[in-house]
């Protein structure tokens, strides 16, 4: 029985460092079709996000199943509900790759980004693939290590937000509010995305060893 009930757990795994992964696919994508104006990768996020909530749809299903019919305690209960929360997450990540390539098609054939800012688009999108493919690894590897990786890294993207607002915010800003309302829309998005990378690492760290981080994590989007 504890076997089989293992064995769940590893399918479980399975797929939510899959979800982890189509989401680090949507956030590329979508950062390319923002900073290239690409429709129709823009349109492929938005269609790929089906298949992210199919699988978070699948783990919910197996883990309710757990949770009925072995009647889990202590860590392989905390394993189980973990698996919940983390497919939220990742399905939350396909979903904000979703809403970057929305604003990326309704703003088709004109350019979203004015050029001065392109670099940190490209910036952070390239720390998130980062920490989407990092997630996959831990969800699967339950490194604390690494999973302690990602929280820096997510500094990194704090880092070009803060700089992106400065830029917007700026007595240099001649491109208008609507263009304004756009950037902070999609760097709110990116940084989202990084927190519930944050989140999924603390959920590792937490199923690994037992203790929570003294700093907390983020709240809904």
């Amino acid at each position: 029985m504890r076997t089989e009930f293992h064995q769940r757990l590893d399918h479980l795994a399975s797929d939510l460092a899959r979800m982890c992964a189509l989401a680090g696919v949507e956030i590329e994508r979508a950062t390319h079709a923002l900073l290239q104006g690409d429709l129709e990768a823009a349109e492929d996020v938005i269609t790929g996000l089906a298949g992210i909530t199919e699988l978070k749809n699948r783990v919910e299903h197996d883990a309710f199943l757990l949770l009925a019919r072995q009647a889990p305690v202590a860590a392989d209960l905390r394993a189980v509900v973990g698996a919940l929360q983390t497919a939220a997450d990742a399905d939350r990540m396909g979903g904000l790759a979703a809403h970057i390539a929305k604003i990326a098609r309704r703003r088709h054939p004109a350019r979203v980004l004015p050029e001065e800012v392109d670099g940190y688009f490209a910036e952070m999108g390239q720390v998130a693939v980062v920490l989407a493919r990092s997630a996959q690894e831990v969800v699967l590897s339950g490194d604390v290590v690494q999973a302690k990786q990602i929280l820096q890294d997510d500094e990194s993207m704090d880092s070009l937000h803060r700089h992106l607002f400065t830029v917007v915010m700026g007595a240099d800003w001649r491109h208008g509010v609507s263009a304004a309302v756009d950037l902070v829309l999609l760097g709110r998005f990116y940084e989202r995305f990084a927190d519930h990378a944050v989140e999924i690492a603390r959920r590792v760290i937490f199923q690994t060893t037992g203790s929570k981080l003294l700093d907390g994590g983020v709240g809904a989007p």
